[in-house]
């Protein structure tokens, strides 16, 4: 089986997702990640996920920069809730935070069933010096832009995450 943009991918044998073999990620400095595409059989608009995979890899480190600020709060939160713990990674600022996180190797493509918005979400684990239990999870909607930051919870939208359409258009929100 080959899909666009990814090439041939093989059948996880778990799941029964596709998986596609480490590529290199132009938004992460090029660091090879394995796709794992969720639900591509079973979907009409194949079209959406080959769309979103392409535009994602067509992104480069600028399309970073609008979730620079949410990412650092994200961060803030984080330290907060540890109580200044003096051991946590010190970020100066938002242009800093993206020197603390790298991928995780996995990018799942997969379409938002919940609440109706039924676009095709690329969401990337990521590891970050500030929580390391938890991680970091980014969220490109339809593969173009950063639409979700936040500690790995598996949620494609916040919407989903807590079950609140005023949050449709929030790129985090602090999870407690």
């Amino acid at each position: 089986m080959e899909i666009p943009g990814l090439g041939p991918v093989t059948v996880d044998a778990d799941f029964g997702d596709y998986v596609s073999p480490s590529l290199p990620v132009p938004v992460f400095g090029d660091a090879l990640c394995r796709f794992v595409v969720v639900g591509y059989d079973d979907d009409d608009a194949k079209v959406d996920f080959e769309a979103a995979i392409s535009a994602f890899l067509g992104l480069d480190k600028s399309a970073l920069r609008f979730a620079s600020v949410p990412v650092f709060q994200y961060y803030l939160d984080v330290k907060t809730d540890l109580g200044g713990d003096e051991d946590l990674v010190s970020i100066a600022g938002p242009d800093n935070v993206w020197s603390y996180i790298r991928p995780g190797g996995e990018v799942t493509v997969q379409r938002e069933d919940a609440h109706g918005d039924r676009q095709v979400y690329v969401s990337v684990e990521c590891e970050c010096a500030w929580e390391p239990e938890h991680g970091l999870q980014i969220v490109f909607r339809r593969g173009c832009s950063v639409s979700k930051v936040g500690p790995f919870d598996s949620h494609l939208t916040n919407v989903s995450a807590f079950d609140r359409a005023d949050l449709a258009d929030v790129v985090y929100h602090r999870f407690g």
